[in-house]
């Protein structure tokens, strides 16, 4: 058993080291989202899903200053998604537009 020990810790310290992967840095983050050239494809209601992808997985590693208001970009998107035609209301955009007016704040 004393030889098993030492593999069971080192599998559990690389499982822990995974499961939460370091976030950038503010300053990371901002030069990250201005080279973002994510382009969505297909029809409107498939573009509100990608793009409602796209922004959960920048959220879950760009800084917390710009992931929060990236996150609720992707939630507006994940019910434009959810919707038939895929198509924004006019609250949801300019909520969309509020959250981006919040990382132009963070990212001066």
């Amino acid at each position: 058993m004393k030889k098993l020990l030492p593999a069971v810790v080192i599998a559990g310290m690389l499982l822990a080291g995974c499961a939460g992967s370091p976030r950038m840095s503010v300053e990371e983050s901002c030069k990250f989202l201005q080279g973002d050239t994510f382009k969505p494809t297909g029809n409107q209601q498939q573009q509100a899903d990608q793009i409602a992808k796209h922004y959960q997985e920048v959220a879950d590693k760009v800084a917390q200053d710009v992931a929060d208001p990236i996150q609720k970009m992707a939630d507006i998107m994940k019910k434009v998604a959810s919707t038939s035609l895929g198509t924004k209301s006019s609250e949801q955009t300019a909520e969309l537009a509020k959250q981006n007016n919040r990382i132009g704040e963070v990212c001066k």
